[in-house]
């Protein structure tokens, strides 16, 4: 038997909160008693004005410019062979076209090209766009314009979002389609075998089957450019502590268990359920570990392996993640990208790539960084739904 209190509080933007969560497990000769204490801290939403900008910080050499604003609060990004961005809003619905015709580092079109209810995932193959919402995926081709065809239903019935109806898609190097779908909760057991997957499809959206399961939810994924392996970072589980669950990196493979929501990191319980069959034990043994591990309530979005020439050359094959930061903390982590370093086809640490969006002494942030992008010239693009700009870092060494 299990008993649970706690006190959830409303999040006021720039105030401390706290919430008290105790959980007790009674057996025949045992119990089994967890206190932890969670948090809810909100920076205070800033604008991006240049002085704001201009503090960012940057690794030497590089440099970072708005290539464009008034956007509503974009999410992801797919860009075209022709440099062609599209990018995804899905509290609007949209799909925006943008377009840096004269190359000066801003794009001159922007341009409503789709919409429909919850857009959130998008990506691009063989010319044609693909799009993804709660429960379906749509796909439309390219015209030379870079506007769009209609759009057209080639998958439905994907299990209703919940607390994570953020999914994403790409094309492996399979020339599968790979989806992933969060969890509908916090913490709990789902109703749906879907639900905390990765899934894979042929491209016309028929023979779905589940490639992996026990992810939260993975947003960000991406395939190393040698070695081919598909990498993730899997968002931890909520009210365990300010420093619990990290966030989780993992090699993503054809079959295996990451845990959720059972066990974490390297076996760690959670407690609120127990696995039906065995013990929470038995349960980890069976599970694939994470390979690193970064700041609890981080919250990774995008995951890019960088392949472009622009970047110094020991960029390549190293992950570009953006990090959309905490709410469930006393001390806010995230709003930053990282970069994930490799070594022969293996992430060794992460370290700050773009930082200086948290302002005021951490009590202001003016980005929540979600999409990345590489254009053609290799330069990358990132996007925020805090105030609705997409940035372009650029390496310019003097």
């Amino acid at each position: 038997m299990k008993s649970s209190t706690a006190r959830l509080l409303t999040p006021l933007a720039g105030v401390l909160l706290t919430a008290s969560l105790s959980i007790a497990q009674e057996g025949n000769k045992e119990v089994i008693a967890q206190e932890m204490e969670g948090h809810i801290f909100r920076p205070k939403q800033l604008q991006a004005t240049p002085a704001n900008v201009a503090q960012l910080t940057v690794p030497a050499g590089f440099t970072i410019h708005k290539f464009a604003e008034g956007l509503g609060k974009p999410r992801m990004m797919a860009v075209g062979a022709n440099g062609s961005v599209y990018v995804t809003d899905r509290e609007a619905g949209t799909v925006t076209l943008l377009q840096d015709k004269n190359k000066d580092g801003k794009a001159e079109v922007v341009k409503t090209v789709a919409r429909r209810k919850n857009m959130h995932g998008i990506t691009i193959r063989d010319n044609k766009l693909y799009l993804i919402t709660v429960n379906e995926v749509y796909t439309a081709a390219i015209k030379p314009d870079g506007t769009l065809g209609s759009l057209q239903e080639i998958m439905k019935g994907l299990p209703d979002g919940g607390q994570h109806g953020n999914r994403t898609l790409h094309f492996g190097p399979d020339g599968m389609l790979y989806v992933s779908i969060g969890s509908t909760c916090n913490a709990c057991k789902e109703t749906s075998g879907e639900s905390a997957t990765m899934i894979q499809a042929k491209a016309d959206g028929s023979r779905r089957r589940i490639y992996a399961k026990g992810l939260r939810n993975t947003i960000g994924f991406d395939w190393h450019p040698q070695t081919k392996e598909l990498w993730g970072f899997d968002h931890g589980i909520d009210w365990l502590g300010d420093d619990e669950q990290k966030e989780e990196l993992n090699r993503i493979t054809d079959g295996a268990d990451y845990g959720w929501p059972y066990v974490y990191a390297d076996g760690k319980f959670e407690m609120h359920f127990d696995p039906q069959g065995m013990t929470h034990e038995e349960y980890a043994r069976k599970t694939t570990k994470p390979v690193l591990l970064y700041d609890a309530h981080a919250a990774p979005m995008s995951m890019l392996f960088y392949t472009g020439s622009q970047f110094p050359a020991d960029y390549r094959g190293d992950a570009l993640v953006t990090m959309h930061g905490s709410w469930n903390r006393a001390k806010p982590s995230g709003y930053k990208i990282v970069r994930v370093r490799f070594e022969q086809g293996q992430p060794k640490q992460i370290e700050d790539f773009v930082t200086g969006f948290l302002t005021d002494n951490q009590r202001g942030q003016f980005a929540r960084v979600c999409g990345l992008a590489q254009m053609p010239d290799g330069s990358l693009l990132v996007a925020e739904d805090a105030t609705g700009v997409v940035y372009q870092v650029r390496y310019n060494p003097k």
